[in-house]
């Protein structure tokens, strides 16, 4: 297997000259980094080729390296059902600079697009609806970003004794739980243990 994917990146390498800057194999999976710039037209190729195959995008992601210029990596998994292979390609950009969508590619990549827009405030230039998709309304920051601080922001719920949306400070409570370490058969009665305990003594 590892093999095949050594192969199949000196083959993705070598059709794309100028897109692909590196790849490797690593536990069973290949990782291409690819320039920004061309992420559209890679993602495109490796659907394509019939040495490729990779028909299925199963996710978008984004990772945070505040000490570097460019900030943000951008993951894309695809996946090959009939070459049964999976393949990871990394891109960088910056909080500013946007990055081509591929929902003209990959439908699927709407949401995931939208997701690490929210998440992390990475931009994708061409997406049909770029907002947010899992924080409310008006929330302000990306909760993923490194610097982001973990308290001083509020939550937005509706509130149905005042029939209106309310602002209250978040609050994140940690419910203490005692142990006995017991064994979950000693520790506690369960439904019929009484029945048992009948027929014991029932017994000559």
């Amino acid at each position: 297997m590892t093999q095949a994917l050594e192969d199949l990146g000196a083959h993705i390498r070598g059709s794309m000259t100028n897109a692909v800057t590196a790849h490797a194999v690593s536990v069973g999976e290949l990782t291409l980094e690819v320039r920004a710039d061309d992420i559209a037209t890679v993602i495109k190729f490796l659907r394509d080729d019939p040495r490729c195959k990779f028909t299925t995008l199963i996710d978008i992601c984004g990772s945070d390296y505040p000490q570097r210029g460019k900030r943000f990596d951008v993951v894309y998994h695809l996946l090959s059902m009939q070459l049964n292979h999976r393949i990871r390609i990394k891109i960088q950009t910056d909080e500013n600079t946007p990055v081509a969508s591929i929902v003209g590619i990959f439908p699927c990549a709407d949401w995931f697009e939208r997701e690490a827009f929210d998440m992390y405030g990475i931009l994708f230039s061409g997406h049909p609806d770029l907002r947010r998709i899992l924080t409310d309304y008006g929330f302000e920051g990306f909760p993923l970003r490194k610097d982001f601080p973990m308290s001083g922001h509020v939550e937005v719920r509706y509130d149905s004794e005042q029939q209106r949306v309310v602002y209250e400070p978040v609050k994140l409570p940690q419910a203490f739980r005692n142990f006995d370490f017991l064994s979950p058969w000693e520790g506690m009665n369960l439904p019929g243990d009484e029945k048992a305990g009948s027929a014991e003594k029932a017994k000559p």
